[in-house]
């Protein structure tokens, strides 16, 4: 059992202040998604916020890993987090004063996505400078449980919120949850960078750096392909969840959170499996994380067919499993022997690749929802995909043997 990152002070701080932070994250996923469709009932709207949340991604997400690679990634924490909690209280602020209209949960979605954009490539860079270097694959698998607890947990008390006390009071709680990892972020202490040359390059030629060092590395490279389309359709399906709680089963908030809780069960139970596995081996992406990201993609078209609630249900979970065993696996093959000095960088691109993949997913599944039905796009999504994920790892099976 790889525990190994649990036996440093700051580590264990990092942990016990961002499941707050994590909590508030994914509360306000399903609050924002349950307002969308609360406000519109159209499954393309429910698609359009989530992809405004995850499209800045796309374009700043690199830029903002040159930009950690370069400055106190403790400080940079504490500014995108008291971002986000400012962005928490304008949404709460707008809502009760009857003010959040379309426009205006667009915009702040956007905004939202911008500083998540920049604190992507901050928590990747931070938790592993937390621990000496040979610990860095559990700081990675125990993280994950971290955020796979908070996305059980989170959606749940989110959806149940919303139901007893009103969307009111589950924004200002998302944003109160914000305030101890702050908190805790002052009380961190980070392992020293050691000097680089990106120090003496100009912002250009360190982005062309990342870029350069993910393109010639062929694990690496691998790990990005996949991500990408599995993001596009298993995370793109997670983006469209209130028109399968609302849409398809009449389920209302509640039943949105239970469905979300449920791929947060899922992937708990990935990050847990993980743990107990052997430790991974450097320098291969394992067969494991493959192969799930193979099933995962194959279970979409079964979400698009079923009609049993509680089959919906477990499905779903089993999408979260599929998609944090992958996940973390990939990451982890990545990050173990990544120098410091260039984590920033190669680690947005990979989160470039994974948010800005559910972005477009969950527009383009918004969209063909409401012109093939929720069955008729899954299945359509997921065939395709499918078959594209088969021919890559058929490829990938060639360049290795």
């Amino acid at each position: 059992m790889n525990v190994a990152a649990l036996s440093f002070r700051d580590f264990r701080l990092y942990l016990g202040g961002n499941i707050f932070a994590l909590n508030a994250l994914w509360m306000q996923r399903v609050t924002i998604g349950w307002i969308a469709w609360d406000l519109t009932a159209s499954s393309s709207f429910v698609g359009f916020i989530a992809f405004m949340n995850f499209a800045p991604t796309l374009v700043s997400g690199p830029l903002f890993g040159v930009w950690i690679d370069r400055v106190r990634v403790k400080r940079a924490a504490l500014v995108t987090q008291s971002l986000m909690l400012a962005i928490a209280a304008a949404i709460y602020l707008l809502f009760s004063f009857g003010l959040l209209n379309t426009l205006a949960l667009s915009v702040l979605s956007g905004l939202s996505g911008i500083v998540a954009s920049a604190h992507h490539p901050v928590r990747m860079s931070l938790a592993p400078r937390l621990v000496d270097r040979e610990a860095v694959g559990s700081v990675i698998n125990i993280a994950a449980i971290n955020f796979s607890l908070a996305r059980l947990t989170g959606p749940a008390l989110g959806g149940w919120v919303i139901a007893v006390w009103g969307v009111s009071t589950a924004l200002l709680v998302q944003a109160l949850c914000y305030l101890p990892f702050i908190l805790a972020i002052g009380f961190l202490c980070t392992r020293q960078r050691s000097a680089s040359i990106t120090d003496g390059r100009s912002f250009l030629g360190a982005l062309a750096d990342g870029f350069r060092h993910v393109l010639t590395h062929a694990l690496i490279r691998h790990a990005i392909l996949i991500t990408a389309l599995f993001a596009v359709v298993v995370r793109g399906t997670l983006e469209i969840l209130p028109v399968l709680a609302d849409g398809v089963f009449e389920k209302g908030a509640v039943g949105l959170g239970l469905l979300t809780s449920s791929a947060g069960l899922g992937a708990l139970a990935a990050g847990v499996a993980k743990i107990v596995m052997p430790i991974q081996i450097a320098g291969r992406l394992p067969k494991t994380a493959l192969v799930s990201a193979l099933v995962g993609i194959g279970l979409v078209p079964l979400v698009g067919l079923s009609i049993s609630w509680v089959l919906s249900v477990g499905l779903i979970a089993c999408l979260g499993f599929a998609g944090t065993l992958s996940a973390v696996s990939f990451q982890t093959a990545i990050q173990t022997d990544l120098d410091d000095d260039l984590r920033g960088r190669v680690m947005s691109l990979w989160v470039m690749v994974g948010i800005g993949g559910a972005a477009i997913g969950a527009i383009a599944l918004g969209f063909l929802v409401d012109q093939l039905g929720f069955s008729g796009a899954l299945i359509c999504a997921g065939g395709v995909a499918g078959a594209g994920l088969a021919i890559l790892l058929m490829r990938i099976s060639r360049t290795t043997t």
